[in-house]
């Protein structure tokens, strides 16, 4: 069975290339990215199409109805239901049909490819003072198709409405090969126009005989999403064939362009945030605002928002966002609502003003469908019922009685959502791991079905229903009208080859649960992964789909960083959530069947540039680079690795080294054995070698004590930790941070490179170190490679050494961030048995930090300039840049630091193979903020690497912030 399966893959692959100029594909890697989106479920596909017109769209569907296999179209593959799932062939319209072919901004419409990211759009209109309306917070990788697709809404639903109220055309492909243009009103015979005579007499004598019934049957709710919205063929309702089949899911037709209303965006806008004590009192007043006009609603309790900073008092807030023709007429408005919500009961109010102080609230708000993923003790927490709808004025007492079932079945959740529209999202702890857990979810969803009914609601107030409502859907509508749905799907898809299992006869909502192939007990790794009880299963499964990590472009004022390696090529299997996904296939078993061994796996790591953006830009804390490292690790175990790995991987000793033959060494490195060294070195031969020092920075320091006084005793000893780059290839940077610290009262010591005998961890006496006697290492190349056994050899050497001199409260100050961030967390996640290891970490300082920990009262010398250049990634990652960005203020460096990863990262950009990659990368935030920079601006760049891929590849040098203040601290005492 399983080799005649295979064959007719193979044979439907041929035939689909064969028609298709597009991509086609049914190698294991494509598969695997598309067996899931941001649902629990997972379907896996026998093929993966990327059409490139409509044209391809039809050769496909022939092809597909040739052999019988079913067609899923998917966008970003974001949706919540599982309807972007699919067991037949799967067409990915994210990679060609994704132009905006035209943009009237007199009649207000665009038309648009199915693939268009709703931010290129909104980006495109807003040129002309213009926007789309519906704004889901995936609106910096979602697409127009999805959001049809599903009848997408979004925090601006208040004011502009559903997908639905901004469709004017849409023309589709079914099935059957039957083109279709989907508009507003009918013709002559009362029929509506644009359709097939088959289509076109079928859906007028469907409305006809069931008028009745489809002017009864629905609910009367903004939100009201599940179902077919057959009663907009109503003739009161404009015979509005293009409303109808917006959030159809992909079970009528295959969009492949769309004509869509715009409007006007307001010149400014203001937020006003209203405090009240509990969720229940917000809901309550959410509806009693909308008579103030305002653009938003959002609602948001305590056990999600947390600590964040600018709230007013309270256990739960409404972010009411108000527009206006200026910023003071915004501002009025939004002090009128605050005075008007004052009377309801406001524990307290702010009007926010700045647009950085909104972006940082609404991203709060934008990344809530990830974070609340995990609920505060740290359990999963997943959706399933993650966007019901009731009628604003009943939201207050639904969510009462939502509270109530949640206990009732021991689970926990964290509601928040489009509160003035009466749609809650919500992400509940269930066990969908466990029969008992499954069946729990069942029974769960059930009664909340139920519940949601008797309030008055929908079903899905947002993302549709998919395989995760749709079998509820009797409940909602009654048997009459599901059957009516049913008949509706069968005139449109009599062969049912359009997302079988969605909507319309769907697939059980506990059935195709993503988790149940997993492994069910943890497999064996190196690391302690801390936040998932050491479960490298539970790691992998904190990507839930949201796809952050696609975003294509930078958003105003954002300094994140991931995923530097998706934006420079746009494929998926480069994104963390693409990456996310192989492992998961990789655990499963089933698509991917090699295991740790998985050629899948390692081609997609392959471009991970260890960046740890996603450790903190992903909402919901996805560690690529700690699973890369972990992958690598289990994938050479007994084999050979590539040659990079022992050269650059093993970095500190090759330099250890070489130290003493330096200038040799680089005498070497400008004539032509450079070449033949970088090919045995794997090294890409498009990167000059780095110069090694001729002195050490520790050699340096040595000679410097024993010929020199000491500084006098009197300020609070540091020790200064001497990393691989700045003591072999950078000491001017260690130079300069002894200067600083020791201008700001500190006293700067090197620990040892051996552990100490003396009692009470005294420091050493100066001394030259003695040459055999390897250096410490924070493990960082070691980890980056995937050397994980010789990583841990490295950071216990280091914790002999280093934590008798810690003993004393002393902090380890480290000036290069990517080792300040191994130091921080990959020693104690390496470490997890060791009980040494979180104080080390806990020990770490910036050197930023250390000066406003230990010195707060030094002034540094002002320079009155601007400043540019990058946050180093795994600063931004791991160690924060607050303590950065105040020091800047008080030296006088104005302006901020792009964000992104510079490209070059350790060893990726070095490594052979991965040099268009890492140019690209540099492209995309750091090379343009330099080259926009102003000629006296500084140009920081704190990390070795991304001070070498400004050589490389700039005209300005970057420097490390020690570096400028010890220079302006010279220029002082001159």
């Amino acid at each position: 069975m399983a080799e005649r399966t295979e064959t007719e893959k193979r044979d439907l692959t041929k035939d689909l290339a064969a028609a298709v100029r597009g991509e086609v594909s049914s190698a294991a890697a494509d598969r695997a990215l598309m067996t899931m989106d941001a649902s629990n479920y997972r379907r896996v596909p026998r093929a993966v199409v990327a059409p490139r017109d409509a044209d391809d769209v039809a050769a496909a569907l022939r092809v597909c109805r040739e052999h019988g296999v079913p067609v899923v179209p998917r966008g970003a593959g974001t949706s919540i239901a599982g309807q972007a799932t699919g067991v037949g062939v799967v067409l990915d319209f994210t990679r060609h049909m994704r132009r905006i072919v035209s943009l009237d901004p007199d009649a207000r419409t665009a038309v648009v490819q199915p693939g268009v990211i709703l931010d290129d759009l909104r980006a495109a209109a807003g040129a002309h003072g213009l926007t789309f309306g519906p704004d889901p917070s995936t609106h910096s990788r979602c697409t127009l198709g999805g959001m049809i697709g599903n009848n997408s809404c979004g925090s601006h639903s208040v004011a502009w409405g559903t997908t639905a109220d901004s469709v004017r055309a849409l023309e589709l492909l079914t099935y059957g090969g039957e083109r279709v243009r989907a508009g507003r009103g009918t013709g002559p015979t009362g029929a509506p126009t644009g359709l097939p005579p088959r289509l076109r007499d079928g859906v007028k004598a469907l409305v006809d005989a069931e008028l009745a019934l489809l002017r009864t049957g629905y609910p009367d709710l903004p939100r009201r999403i599940s179902g077919y919205a057959l009663d907009a063929l109503l003739p009161e309702q404009g015979s509005d064939l293009a409303r109808a089949l917006t959030g159809s899911e992909g079970t009528l037709g295959v969009l492949t362009e769309a004509t869509v209303r715009l409007v006007e965006t307001p010149a400014a806008r203001v937020l006003a945030v209203l405090g009240y004590p509990d969720e229940s009192a917000a809901a309550e007043a959410a509806h009693t605002l909308l008579p103030q006009r305002p653009m938003t609603v959002e609602g948001m309790a305590a056990d999600l928002v947390g600590s964040a900073a600018g709230l007013p008092a309270g256990g739960a807030w409404l972010f009411v966002e108000m527009g206006g023709a200026s910023p003071a007429e915004a501002a009025a408005r939004a002090e009128a609502l605050c005075r008007a919500a004052a009377a309801d009961g406001t524990t307290g109010h702010a009007v926010v003003t700045d647009p950085a102080g909104q972006r940082a609230l609404w991203r709060i708000r934008e990344d809530a469908s990830g974070t609340a993923t995990r609920m505060p003790d740290g359990s999963e927490a997943w959706p399933g019922w993650e966007d019901c709808a009731v009628p604003p004025a009943r939201l207050g007492p639904y969510l009462r009685d939502f509270r109530a079932l949640l206990a009732q079945h021991g689970l926990r959740g964290t509601p928040y959502g489009h509160f003035g529209d009466g749609c809650i999202h919500v992400r509940i702890d269930f066990d969908l791991l466990t029969p008992p857990g499954v069946r729990r979810f069942r029974d769960f969803s059930h009664d909340l079905a139920d519940l949601v009914v008797s309030h008055g609601g929908s079903l899905s107030g947002e993302h549709g229903d998919g395989q995760a409502r749709a079998e509820l859907l009797p409940k909602m509508y009654g048997p009459e009208l599901v059957g009516l749905f049913g008949r509706f799907k069968d005139l449109w898809d009599p062969a049912a080859g359009l997302n079988p299992g969605m909507l319309v006869r769907p697939d059980r909502l506990d059935d195709n649960l993503r988790f149940a192939p997993l492994p069910g007990r943890p497999v064996p790794v190196a690391f302690g992964y801390p936040h998932d009880n050491g479960d490298f299963s539970a790691a992998v499964r904190r990507c839930v789909g949201v796809a952050k990590c696609r975003n294509e472009r930078t958003a105003a004022g954002s300094a994140d960083v991931m995923c530097p390696s998706f934006r420079a090529t746009g494929e998926e299997r480069h994104s963390t959530r693409g990456r996310a996904r192989l492992l998961h296939e990789m655990l499963a078993g089933e698509v991917i069947t090699d295991g740790w061994r998985s050629p899948e796996v390692h081609d997609a790591l392959d471009l991970c540039l260890s960046c740890k953006g996603c450790r903190s830009d992903c909402p919901v804390g996805v560690d690529m680079a700690t699973y890369k490292a972990e992958f690598l690790h289990h994938h050479y175990a007994g084999r050979l690795r590539p040659a990079a790995h022992y050269s650059m991987g093993r970095l500190p000793q090759w330099l250890h080294a070489a130290a003493p033959a330096a200038p040799v060494v680089n005498a070497l490195a400008r004539t032509p054995l450079a070449g033949v060294a970088k090919r045995l070195a794997g090294v890409a031969p498009e990167r000059p070698l780095p110069a090694l020092a001729p002195e050490t920075f520790t050699r340096w320091w040595w000679r410097r004590r024993r010929r020199a006084a000491p500084p006098p005793a009197t300020g609070r000893t540091v020790l200064l930790w001497p990393d691989t780059f700045t003591n072999h290839l950078s000491p001017e940077v260690g130079r300069a941070a002894v200067r600083v610290l020791e201008a700001a009262g500190l006293r700067p010591l090197l620990p040892p490179t051996a552990p100490l005998r003396q009692a009470g961890g005294a420091l050493p006496q100066p001394a030259l170190p003695r040459l055999h006697q390897p250096p410490l290492c924070c493990g960082l190349t070691y980890v980056s490679t995937g050397q994980l056994d010789r990583a841990r050899a490295v950071m216990r050497r280091t914790l002999d050494v280093l934590t008798p001199l810690l003993a004393a409260g002393r902090p380890l100050v480290v000036l290069e961030p990517s080792c300040a961030a191994a130091l921080r967390t990959d020693l104690p996640e390496l470490l997890a048995d060791d009980p040494r290891a979180p104080r080390l970490a806990a020990s770490v300082r910036t050197f930023a930090q250390t000066l406003e920990d230990f010195a707060p009262d030094w002034q540094p010398p002002r320079l009155d300039r601007p400043v540019a250049g990058q946050t180093h990634c795994h600063q931004h990652a791991v160690l924060g840049d607050a303590a950065d960005r105040r020091l800047r203020e008080r030296a006088g460096l104005t302006g901020g630091l792009s964000g992104g990863c510079c490209g070059l990262a350790g060893n990726f950009g070095f490594e052979r193979g991965h040099y268009d990659i890492s140019v690209a990368c540099a492209e995309d935030q750091l090379l343009p903020a330099v080259r926009g920079a102003a000629p006296e601006a500084e140009i920081l760049a704190d990390g070795f690497s991304c001070r070498t891929q400004l050589d490389h590849l700039g005209d300005r040098p970057g420097r490390h912030l020690a570096e400028v203040l010890a220079r302006a601290l010279g220029e002082a005492d001159a």
